[in-house]
């Protein structure tokens, strides 16, 4: 279950070595990341997940260009700080729909994931 972006990049590395090995592979993601796309190397399981890429690049984007613009430390401060606050809760909402995901469940407990 990768988490988007340099934790993913990292580890489909690891995914790709594990696969040549004859492994099989199978990556749980939700259905909009900026960097979790299929593969040849692997089975890909994914569920919905309430918000859209459009959204969650634009909250990414302006984090990003926040964390270095110039001005007062603490007007500077909770800017960033409601931007990670908008950028953790698409992790929260990704896990609690997976978790509440009842036929993702059940494959993940059949197949021993």
């Amino acid at each position: 279950v990768p988490v988007d972006g340099s934790h993913w990049l990292s580890m489909r590395e690891v995914l790709d070595m594990l696969q040549k090995k004859g492994h099989e592979v199978v990556v749980v993601a939700p259905e909009v990341s900026m960097h979790i796309k299929p593969s040849e190397n692997f089975v890909m399981k994914m569920y919905p997940v309430p918000y859209k890429k459009e959204e969650m690049e634009k909250d990414f984007k302006a984090f990003f260009h926040g964390s270095f613009e110039e001005g007062i430390f603490f007007e500077r401060f909770f800017h960033i700080l409601e931007g990670m606050k908008r950028i953790t809760n698409f992790g929260v909402s990704s896990c609690e729909q997976l978790l509440q995901n009842k036929d993702l469940i059940r494959y993940l407990e059949e197949t021993k994931f």
